[in-house]
């Protein structure tokens, strides 16, 4: 691992303090974490930027929003599939709990 110097203002510096006692870890460990969940989150947001803009550019084009519109509904038809198949299954689980719970206890 290498290493970096940073220079924070004070204020930052004893949040850091304090976040690292409270999480019981070192200043450093607690540092890492919070570039790399901001360095995640700025490659997110720069991948869901890309995606707003081809979607902007699609829409533009009517042949490519008519293809879009089409996935977008076989989409939707199997997320509705997909919703009706959890939802027997979280039915028949409760029945069959049901079912559980009224076994006479003398049995």
């Amino acid at each position: 691992m290498s290493n970096i110097s940073l220079r924070l203002p004070p204020a930052l510096e004893a949040d850091l303090a304090r976040e690292a006692e409270r999480a019981n870890k070192p200043r450093s460990e607690v540092a890492r974490e919070a570039i790399t969940e901001y360095l995640t989150r700025r490659e997110r947001d720069r991948l869901m930027q890309e995606i707003v803009e081809e979607a902007r550019r699609l829409t533009a084009e009517p042949e490519a929003r008519l293809e879009a519109l089409e996935v977008a509904e076989e989409a939707v038809s199997l997320d509705n599939e997909a919703l009706g198949l959890a939802e027997n299954a979280a039915q028949r689980s409760t029945r069959a709990a049901k079912r559980a719970r009224a076994v006479k206890w003398w049995r």
